[in-house]
């Protein structure tokens, strides 16, 4: 199949998919008259890219899944360094939520705070009293 036809079945644009032959994610073929040719695996690869994009990994953090259907397994998460991104992300994701666990717990101290009979100070046109 051709560019368009892939950008079109992948969910995607030419200049993406252009981006990602640049950064080394997608090999392009090319017909006798010069045109980018894809197949079915090219299409499979970009899916597994779009799920992890949209799961937050970024286009780098892709790769060794990428690599792996490459080599021919059946899926993307199915290599040992595959299984070493997914571990990373869990462990960001983890620190994240620990963050904004504690962003959450001043807030809700700074809203308990506020609660009281005084106006905050937005209500105050911001002076103090």
């Amino acid at each position: 199949m051709r560019i368009g036809e892939l950008a079109a079945r992948a969910g995607t644009t030419t200049r993406t998919l252009r981006y990602y032959e640049s950064r080394g994610l997608l090999s392009a073929r090319r017909g006798d008259n010069g045109y980018r040719a894809y197949d079915e695996s090219d299409l499979k690869l970009l899916r597994q890219i779009r799920t992890l994009q949209d799961f937050g990994f970024d286009l780098e953090e892709t790769r060794p899944f990428v690599e792996c259907l490459r080599s021919g397994h059946p899926e993307g998460d199915s290599c040992p360094a595959s299984l070493a991104v997914y571990r990373r992300k869990l462990t960001e994701l983890d620190e994240l939520i620990g963050e904004l666990r504690t962003v959450r717990a001043r807030i809700g101290v700074r809203l308990a705070a506020m609660s009281g009979d005084e106006p905050p100070l937005c209500e105050l046109g911001g002076q103090e009293r």
